[in-house]
């Protein structure tokens, strides 16, 4: 990226160096000035100013790559999709490069798309160009195809590295060729898996809440379109609702699910209410009707299948551990609020039914493991034990913690978001000893995997949900005053 500065010739590091020996006071007061507001904010605890601030490292030391554009580079390969598609050199992308970050420094894989959908907050509101190039790059890899066959090794099967219109799981490994090579994950046929193209759509919709960028918007519309209809082979009885394979098909890759699902199902029904609200933006009076329809069977089949009074079971199979408390449940939800939406017409899930099962999430799945000290575990049975199905449903995932607790505070329960993400932080950087280097996961026997990891950004998901609560209460608190103050008149008027 800085060749674009300082040339490409071997003599250019002096000069880097003099630029930032000469500059570097001035980093300082900008970071100075950017950290302050929050870390004199009495409210926040010192931990999570910590967390903040700290777990930003993988920024910078997540084997990442920032690079030029090349002057015939084509972010599609030249592909284009039958409503259009991408320019060759989106604006974005020409002006800031082409930016990518590993899953984990153990698992080698660039922008690994299930895990940013999580990670991408920190991105998204600090480097929100970086985050719309990258997204940028992701759209145009969606109408490309790579149909080598190559072996799959969960399944023994042979299939193509790369389907079309499908959203690929990573965009490649930094000993190959990133981006000219997708998919470096060998383990599941992704194309098959049901959470990659709604992270997508939800990721798309998210971004342009918080940039107002309408060219960004433009663009997308036609590749969330493509992705969509590429999801609704998921919906295999055509209830609305789309069904899982039985197989480990999403983010939890080793936690197998089976039919309709509180994780997948919920993404897909935020994905339609994102997509009506996208079709009302770009006035698709047909595809919202299209959209709307869906989302509104697909909600009534979410509510009979999955909710049982208490929280949305973890999957609809009726397997003896089908009920099981899985704390990622309302992920869907999660993204609706941190989009602006989540309520009105723009709503996928009953908000009393969403606080209920936050409630069954923090009593079980918190409180009820390791002593409420160590966050939320993956998957908690009815009866308070941790599910021991998988080697993930009994993990705590600490990028997953921090989202449930924005969810948490979005839902005005900050209280027990804070004690929940308290639990991972306290965990990781001072009983575990693993400051910056956060992991993936830990059980409660504090075994832990993949050192390092790219999803414990999300605790930038928390800030949005304080920075949104915050407006929230501070325009309830002007339309009371306003209420008042005409009150007043009105009594004045009338006396």
């Amino acid at each position: 990226r800085y060749t674009r500065y300082f040339g490409t010739k071997g003599d250019a590091s002096p000069s880097l160096g003099h630029y930032a020996l000469t500059h570097y006071r001035q980093w300082e007061k900008s970071i100075d000035e950017w950290q302050r507001p929050i870390l004199q904010d009495s409210s926040l605890p010192s931990w999570y100013k910590s967390a903040l601030f700290n777990e930003l490292y993988f920024v910078v030391d997540g084997g990442t790559v920032w690079t030029e554009l090349p002057e015939d580079a084509d972010v599609s390969g030249g592909v284009r999709s039958e409503d259009g598609g991408l320019p060759a050199q989106p604006a974005v992308v020409k002006e800031f490069g082409r930016f990518a970050y590993l899953e984990g420094q153990e698992y080698r894989m660039y922008n690994t798309y299930d895990v940013h959908f999580y990670a991408s907050f920190a991105l998204i509101m600090l480097w929100p160009k970086l985050a719309l190039s990258l997204q940028y790059d992701i759209a145009g890899s969606v109408v490309q195809q790579d149909p080598m066959e190559r072996l799959h090794l969960m399944s023994g099967r042979y299939s193509p590295v790369k389907a079309k219109n499908v959203v690929p799981h990573d965009i490649g490994d930094p000993d190959d060729e990133p981006w000219q090579r997708v998919n470096a994950y060998l383990i599941h046929d992704t194309a098959d898996w049901k959470d990659l193209n709604l992270k997508f759509v939800l990721q798309v919709y998210r971004d342009f809440h918080l940039t107002q960028d309408h060219q960004y918007l433009k663009d997308m519309w036609p590749v969330c379109q493509a992705v969509m209809e590429s999801e609704m082979k998921f919906d295999l009885d055509g209830d609305g609702l789309i069904e899982n394979s039985g197989y480990a098909d999403q983010t939890y890759d080793g936690w197998t699910v089976t039919g309709p699902s509180a994780y997948c199902g919920g993404l897909w029904l935020a994905s339609l209410c994102v997509m009506c609200k996208m079709a009302k933006l770009v006035e698709n009076e047909e595809a919202y009707k299209r959209y709307r329809d869906i989302l509104d069977r697909g909600s009534a089949a979410y509510d009979k299948l999955l909710w049982n009074g208490k929280y949305y079971n973890y999957d609809s199979s009726g397997r003896d551990l089908s009920n099981s408390v899985m704390s990622d449940q309302c992920a869907g939800h999660w993204f609706l609020k941190a989009s602006g939406l989540g309520e009105g017409e723009y709503q996928a899930f009953p908000k009393e039914k969403i606080q209920t099962a936050l409630k069954s999430v923090f009593d079980l799945n918190v409180m009820s493991f390791a002593g409420g000290q160590m966050g939320a575990v993956n998957g908690m049975r009815p009866e308070g034990v941790p599910d021991r199905s998988s080697v993930q449903s009994d993990e705590v995932w600490i990028g997953v913690v921090y989202g449930l607790a924005a969810t948490m505070i979005h839902e005005g329960m900050q209280e027990e978001g804070m004690r929940t993400a308290e639990g991972c932080y306290r965990t990781v950087w001072e009983r575990l000893g693993m400051a910056f280097q956060t992991p993936e996961a830990y059980c409660e026997k504090g075994i832990y995997r993949s050192l390092a990891y790219m999803r414990p950004l999300s605790v930038w998901a928390m800030q949005l949900a304080l920075n949104t609560s915050q407006k929230d209460q501070t325009t309830t608190a002007q339309t009371e005053a306003t209420d008042g103050e005409h009150g007043q008149d009105l009594g004045e008027t009338q006396s």
